[in-house]
């Protein structure tokens, strides 16, 4: 096998990867650790059981870079320019649309403090409360 951040992806192997990171407990953990190692070696073993064979780094640069390249797309399209595109933009956007959005927040003591806020998914509940 040939290694390092040199070898592209398939289509294939960035399908596995987004099946994988779409499970609950894998999108939960990414989402509150910043120090992932672990959960990216995980995620290697998840993806060599599916016949991909890439490493840890490998999975957390492709991870970073998919997530990079959706976050530009959707502000563009956010912004009325919906010329830009990405190949699997629907299937991030349903594993990222309902990840929490930390906000920082001012602390009586002039630190701020991350708070998370989850999106209003719901545009009749606050109507109805």
């Amino acid at each position: 096998m040939e290694s390092g951040a040199g070898k592209h992806w398939t289509e294939e192997e960035v399908k596995a990867l987004l099946s994988v990171w779409s499970e609950k407990n894998i999108r939960k953990q990414l989402h509150g650790t910043l120090r992932n190692k672990g959960i990216f070696i995980y995620i290697a073993k998840r993806l060599q059981e599916l016949g991909v064979c890439r490493d840890w780094k490998q999975c957390r640069a492709k991870y970073k870079n998919l997530k990079y390249e959706y976050r530009t797309v959707k502000y563009a399209h956010n912004s009325g320019d919906v010329t830009k595109t990405m190949k699997f933009f629907h299937d991030l956007d349903a594993i990222l649309r309902y990840e929490p959005v930390t906000q920082l927040a001012a602390e009586e003591n002039g630190r701020c403090s991350a708070t998370e806020t989850q999106p209003n998914t719901s545009p009749t509940t606050d109507s109805m409360q």
